[in-house]
């Protein structure tokens, strides 16, 4: 009973596993194809790894190993054997967490590399190229002839030995770009490199995107709010810290305590506005106590709503009228 049972529900599966395993057949064949062909232009010399990214080869190092030790676990399920407590699965599990980890390089390095891709496919740079509009100091060059500032007036020494350097090194930059020669160095042996800044698009931050950081934000300081705390002692398993402050005042000591580490850490003074002394000086009084008990406003971000305090504490007074008449009768004396 039970075999005609497994019979019946491997059925149906069947014809879907067997198409799988044609298809990584198919693809097992076109891969090792390429791989013996790449491996081949690498050891002809060919292609060239030398200046490549140290990034991507680590990343490719251990992709290729979670494939191998996830092949590895797929062969023991399928010949029947255990894998519980196999060396393979934890390694799966390290190999995965380094690659979510490295995830936010990688994205900022996209950009990077696939100018790289883009130049070495088509051989040459693209023309709309945001790094490719530079300033060329060649152009700065004087069209004229050298002598022809000769029978002008001097100036000071100084100044035209100066001019004397500046147009030496534009006439070996225009040269060396030529392709005329290799620029002499200076009498120090070194010669100015400029520096070289990698150009990158600039993603504007639509409205959603806003809207979802000023939910976030607003949810952690619900989260964080005095009466979410006492919920948290009253119905978790943690233990309780007993204090004689109030969350307030522990907040307050906590950014103290982080104002006096980095002003240690870094020998400088951090400036106090006036907000930061008026919220000071009204913790320390007892006028504050009944705004911890009765504020529920700074929790309705859990509803997925936004703060409701904030838009009540901004409304305007209606002011009187002036000019305007009193109505009623005015009282008489007899």
């Amino acid at each position: 009973m039970v075999q005609a049972l497994d019979e019946y529900d491997i059925q149906p599966d069947l014809p879907q596993a067997l198409r799988l395993l044609d298809e990584m057949n198919n693809n097992f064949k076109q891969v090792s194809d390429l791989v013996g062909n790449m491996l081949q232009r690498v050891k002809t010399g060919e292609l060239s790894t030398e200046y490549g990214l140290n990034f991507l080869e680590i990343k490719y190092h251990m992709l290729l190993n979670y494939l191998i030790n996830l092949t590895y676990v797929v062969l023991r399920k399928c010949s029947g054997h255990k894998i519980e407590k196999d060396p393979s699965i934890d390694r799966l599990i390290e190999i995965r967490t380094v690659l979510e980890k490295i995830r936010p390089i990688d994205y900022k390095l996209r950009y990077q590399i696939d100018k790289l891709v883009k130049t070495a496919v088509t051989g040459a740079s693209v023309a709309d190229d945001p790094t490719s509009f530079k300033a060329n100091p060649a152009n700065l060059m004087s069209q004229l002839p050298e002598t022809a500032g000769a029978d002008g007036d001097s100036g000071s020494g100084d100044e035209s030995d100066d001019s004397a350097k500046v147009l030496q090194k534009l006439r070996k930059a225009k040269a060396a770009k030529a392709g005329l020669g290799k620029p002499e160095t200076s009498s120090t042996g070194e010669v100015y490199v400029p520096p070289k800044h990698m150009a990158v698009p600039y993603e504007e931050e639509s409205k959603s995107d806003r809207a979802r950081k000023q939910m976030e934000r607003a949810r952690k300081r619900a989260l964080g709010s005095s009466l979410i705390q006492e919920l948290k002692e009253e119905y978790l398993d943690t233990p309780v810290e007993i204090s004689s402050s109030s969350r307030a005042l522990q907040k307050l000591s906590r950014k103290e305590r982080e104002r006096e580490e980095y002003e240690e850490k870094y020998l400088t003074r951090l400036p106090i506005t006036k907000a930061d002394k008026h919220r000071s000086r009204k913790l320390t009084t007892l006028g504050t106590l009944g705004d911890e008990l009765t504020s529920f406003g700074d929790i309705s971000a859990l509803d997925d709503e936004l703060p409701s305090s904030s838009a009540s504490k901004g409304g305007k007074k209606r002011k009187a009228p002036k000019g305007g008449k009193k109505h009623g009768k005015k009282r008489r004396f007899r």
